[in-house]
């Protein structure tokens, strides 16, 4: 037992001596790790406080950057301010205005207005008729009752030039074929004159020289036409200032005819119109003279007149030919409009000199119109420039919002192709008188709708109705029409 013990304590004392170096070798492993994980921990921040110092760096470099950026800008600023505006040195801007149509225009030299500008401007109408002719059946035309045509179908364009200078080049092509108009060249360069060369209207009446877009009626009075009144090629004149309005012009034939050996007329035609204001309105007091040499031996003149529609090519007054050596005419015009109603009235008396002791007969046509708008605020504006009225500008027309203008008229038209007094040797062409009323539409400035009927007397008619030249005819006609 005593053995057992000693060896049992032995055994204690063994194992209680190497349990103690045990313990203190795990121990500092414990150490040795937790420091080496603290030295990592502190190299890892050392690396951010690095990155962090570095990071300041360059955002302090970045500011500098920008601060400087910006004086850069600043300096610029100031320096493109204190830069003088550039001056135009090379070609004018174009300009595009619109008046009807797009007006193109172009300055020669924006500092210097006088020296005018280039401009061209489209142009150009169209006119539907639609009329019937009512007469004695016992005629026997079928060229009357109902018919409708393109009475008007121009195109051109005009413009200025500089120096004064202006254009227009328009031509009627509704008859399937070109019909030159207006083709001549204008100067405005000496103070309240125009010069005018080319085809243009030599002034031979207040109707006449209107333009077809304004007329009150389908067709204008009918000695316009039964006198031969058209575009002929010349050099005219125009004084316009204050209230007198001055035309003068010499002409030869018609652009269409200068073909012809035997179309070597000359015609030498002046106008005068006073302007003044009377009883709060403007008024119109003229008169024209013609004189027209045929400047042919063997001429002959002609004058006819269709009944107020040209949708018939049917003339119940006409001369016939008449020998002629030349004609001398000459016409007397007056005018009046304030505010809604307007009056006008022409006649016009055509002299036939005729070759050797061959008597000389003088016929005569004129018209007498009053007219009213319906609409308020509408009126018929006057050109004085022209010596004719113009355009009618509804106040509420149909782009504002309203009905556009509404303006009815009356007329009495008469046509004397009679000289039966002796002096004129026996021609006898017939007598047409005509009572008539319009009513007018106009929705807007460029659109206009024409409804109008006329009753028609005839004595000595050129057309009889059986044996009957002394009869009535009903002319009923409307018209579409839009400009640009």
């Amino acid at each position: 037992m005593k053995l057992v013990a000693r060896v049992s304590i032995t055994a204690l004392a063994c194992a209680a001596g190497w349990a103690v170096p045990a313990e203190a070798a795990s121990a500092d492993a414990d150490l040795a790790a937790m420091q080496a994980q603290l030295r990592q921990m502190q190299a890892q921040m050392q690396s951010q406080m690095d990155a962090m110092t570095a990071m300041q760096r360059q955002i302090a470099t970045l500011q500098g950057q920008l601060a400087e950026a910006k004086a850069q800008t600043a300096a610029t600023a100031t320096a493109v301010a204190a830069i003088p505006a550039p001056t135009v040195t090379g070609k004018p801007p174009v300009s595009i205005t619109w008046d009807g149509a797009p007006r193109i225009e172009a300055a020669v030299d924006p500092k210097n207005p006088a020296a005018g500008k280039w401009s061209f401007k489209p142009r150009g109408r169209l006119q539907i008729d639609t009329a019937t002719v009512s007469a004695p059946s016992a005629i026997g035309s079928k060229s009357l009752g109902l018919a409708t045509e393109f009475r008007r179908a121009y195109f051109g364009f005009d413009g200025t030039i500089p120096g004064n200078f202006g254009y227009r080049i328009e031509a009627d092509i509704a008859n399937s074929s070109i019909d030159p108009t207006d083709i001549y060249l204008t100067y405005t360069g000496i103070r309240n004159l125009t010069l005018t060369l080319g085809q243009h209207k030599p002034f031979e009446s207040m109707e006449d020289t209107e333009s077809d877009l304004f007329t009150s009626f389908i067709e204008r009075a009918s000695f316009n036409t039964a006198f031969g009144f058209e575009r002929r090629l010349g050099l005219s004149a125009q004084y316009q200032k204050g209230m007198v309005l001055a035309q003068v012009g010499v002409f030869t034939d018609n652009v269409t005819d200068l073909n012809a050996d035997t179309d070597n007329s000359y015609s030498i035609d002046g106008r005068l119109a006073l302007q003044p204001m009377v009883a709060g309105g403007q008024a119109h007091i003229g008169g024209s003279a013609h004189y027209h040499d045929l400047n042919d031996g063997a001429a002959t003149v002609r004058y006819r007149a269709r009944p107020f529609t040209h949708t018939t090519d049917l003339r119940f007054v006409d001369t016939k030919a008449i020998s002629a050596v030349s004609e001398t005419n000459y016409g007397v015009e007056l005018g009046w409009t304030r505010g809604p109603v307007h009056f006008t009235a022409e006649s016009q008396w055509m002299r036939v000199d005729r070759p050797g002791a061959l008597a000389d007969p003088t016929f005569n046509g004129g018209y007498v119109e009053a007219g009213v708008f319906l609409t308020k605020g509408d009126t018929l504006p006057y050109k004085a420039s022209e010596g004719t009225w113009t355009r009618i500008k509804p106040k509420n027309g149909l782009d504002k919002g309203g009905i556009g203008a509404v303006q009815v008229n009356a007329r009495y038209d008469w046509l004397d192709l009679n000289d039966v007094d002796g002096a004129g040797g026996g021609v006898i062409g017939g007598r047409q008188q005509l009572a008539g009323a319009s009513l007018l539409w106009v929705p807007t400035d460029y659109v206009r709708f024409i409804l109008d009927y006329g009753h028609l007397w005839l004595k000595d008619a050129a057309v009889a109705a059986g044996t009957d030249r002394n009869y009535g005819a009903d002319v009923v006609g409307l018209r579409a029409q839009f400009d640009f």
